[in-house]
Order: C-alpha cells, then sequence, then structure tokens
C-alpha cells in the first residue's frame, strides 16, 4: 500500500525539491565562485622560481643591469680620465678595481663597457628573434615557402659564423664610419652582423611549432569560416608560440654578448677608446703578469652574465611548459 502522507508532516525528513542541491553543497559552490581565477603568469612564475639556477640568474643579470646603468650616476668618473699618477695601479679606495696603462679607471670603464656590451646583447637577440619568428611562421604556415626558407636556413647554418663576420666588418667598416660616425656606425655593423646570422634555431624552432598548431581544431575552426592569413597567424598562432620565443630571446641575448666580446678581443670590434667587454679584456692581455686582475674584471663580466642569462633560459623552458607546470 502506497504512502500517501504530505511530506511537510514527515519531521525527521527533510524537505526536497527537484534540483535541489544536497546540505552543505551550496557553500562549497559559492567558494568556487568567488575564488579567484589562476592567472597564467602567476602559475610561470610559480615554477620558475622552483629553480634555483634560474633565480641565481635573475639575480645577477638584474646585478649586472643596476651597476652598469645606474653605477655611473653613483661613480662619477669619466672612464676615459687620464690619472698619470694612478696608471697600472692595483685596488684602492681611489679605484676600487685599479687602473690601466694609462690611468683610466677601471670600475668606470667596466660601467661603460657592460652598457656597450648588454646594449648590443639586447638589440642584436631582438633583431634575430623579428627574422627567425617571421621566417620560421612564414615557413610553417605556408606550405610553399616550407621548402625554399628551410633551404635558406641550411645555407646559413652551414657557413662558417666568424670567418663571415670578419669579413663583412672589414667590407662595410669604414663606409657605415663615414656615415654614422666611429661610435655609431660600428655599433650598426655589429649588431646587423650578428642580428642576421643569430636567427636559423629560433626559425627552425618557430616552425615546428607552427606545423603542430595549425592542424588544431580552433584553428581549422577559423580557417572554416574564412579569417584571413594575417589575421590567423597574429590572433591564433603568433599567440600560442612564444613561450620558445621567450626562451630563444635569453639564449640570444647570451650568444650575442659572446660573439660581441669575440670580435672585440681579435681587435675588430669596437675602436680602442671606445670600452666594451671584449675590448677591455684584449687590452688587459699585454698586463697579464703585471695586473692579472685587470683580465679577471671583464672575464668575469662576461662569463657570469652569460651563464645566468643561459639559466634564465632553463628556467623559462621549464616554467613555460604546461606538462612540468601542471605537476
Amino acid at each position: 500500500m502506497t504512502d500517501l502522507q504530505d511530506p511537510a508532516d514527515r519531521p525527521n525528513q527533510p524537505l526536497q525539491t527537484a534540483g535541489a542541491t544536497p546540505a552543505g553543497a551550496a557553500p562549497v559552490m559559492e567558494m568556487e565562485a568567488s575564488a579567484p581565477p589562476r592567472n597564467q603568469w602567476w602559475d610561470v612564475w610559480e615554477q620558475f622560481r622552483t629553480h634555483k639556477g634560474a633565480l641565481f640568474g635573475l639575480g645577477f643579470f638584474i646585478f649586472a643591469l643596476l651597476f652598469v646603468f645606474v653605477g655611473p650616476l653613483i661613480w662619477t668618473i669619466d672612464p676615459q680620465y687620464i690619472d698619470i699618477r694612478a696608471r697600472n695601479t692595483g685596488p684602492s679606495l681611489a679605484h676600487p678595481m685599479g687602473a690601466d696603462q694609462l690611468g683610466r679607471d677601471t670600475m668606470a670603464r667596466m660601467m661603460a663597457g657592460g652598457q656597450t656590451s648588454i646594449s648590443v646583447g639586447l638589440t642584436a637577440m631582438l633583431l634575430a628573434l623579428f627574422v627567425g619568428t617571421l621566417i620560421g611562421v612564414l615557413a610553417g604556415y605556408f606550405k610553399k615557402l616550407d621548402g625554399p626558407l628551410m633551404r635558406l636556413t641550411d645555407l646559413f647554418l652551414a657557413l662558417p659564423l666568424l670567418p663571415l663576420l670578419l669579413v663583412i666588418i672589414m667590407l662595410f667598416r669604414d663606409q657605415l664610419r663615414a656615415a654614422f660616425g666611429p661610435e655609431g656606425g660600428i655599433f650598426i655593423l655589429i649588431v646587423f652582423v650578428i642580428g642576421i646570422t643569430s636567427w636559423m634555431q629560433t626559425a627552425r624552432v618557430v616552425r615546428g611549432d607552427v606545423l603542430a598548431i595549425k592542424e588544431r581544431e580552433f584553428v581549422l575552426a577559423a580557417k572554416s569560416i574564412g579569417t584571413r592569413p594575417s589575421r590567423m597567424i597574429l590572433r591564433h598562432i603568433l599567440p600560442n608560440v612564444m613561450s620558445p620565443i621567450m626562451v630563444s630571446a635569453t639564449l640570444g641575448i647570451a650568444n650575442a654578448i659572446i660573439t660581441e666580446s669575440a670580435l672585440s678581443f681579435l681587435g675588430l670590434g669596437f675602436p680602442s677608446d671606445f670600452p666594451t667587454w671584449g675590448r677591455l679584456l684584449f687590452d688587459a692581455t699585454d698586463w697579464l703578469q703585471q695586473n692579472p686582475e685587470r683580465v679577471i674584471w671583464p672575464g668575469m663580466a662576461i662569463s657570469l652574465t652569460v651563464l645566468s642569462v643561459n639559466y634564465i633560459g632553463d628556467g623559462l623552458r621549464d616554467a613555460l611548459d604546461p606538462r612540468i607546470r601542471g605537476r
């Protein structure tokens, strides 16, 4: 016999209607609704800071930037000022890093040289990143351009880098100096030469990612509604390949600093009165036995800066990988 008693007359059983949630569910839903959305860049930082080497690299790179760009505001000695009485002296209160053979303050020249070396690294990296990203996206998205652009990339990879740099600098150095001055001309030439010979790895990495991304559902859906290729690349593909581009950017800075230092060490970079870390290292080799610290300062600056940038790149690679970040 069916119990036809009114549910309201049953005191020991709670009244439930269609669509009602169990007891305690509503507060949980309210808590979930009020929780702030997760920020992707915060997740990247959380993963990045677990990499001890990357944190060290970031800290030292910030210190190097402050030393070379903010330091001259505190240590106001002119890097070209000559104090004959201090020539070839070691570290002292007046000259914490010593003085060179002409009596110029080594710390002031380290700051000025760091400005040039880091500026060359950043500018050349931007040029290489632009060229590499452009060629990689075009080769990955347009099938007809893939073959020619990748053979061009292979051609640049097969060229001996350092002899090519030396030949280009020897051919165009005088013309650019006459057009832009002795300092501006050589700066433009070195940045262009380093940037135009450093884009190949970025192009290959970006091309591989574009080939994978353009076969995904959201790209195919955008194609089905007639999205133009330019809009497809800028709005859908390029934002999804930013992770390898950022990693390539950090490695490009290190490569540009090393290349500029090598050119300056060989005497084909900036003029002797325009200090860079590589030029300071070259000028100090003749005084290695008398003043070994003159070799140590620029050598440590180059090595630690390049090492710190490489560690930052490793940390970014791990932090931007969703498979690692989701662990």
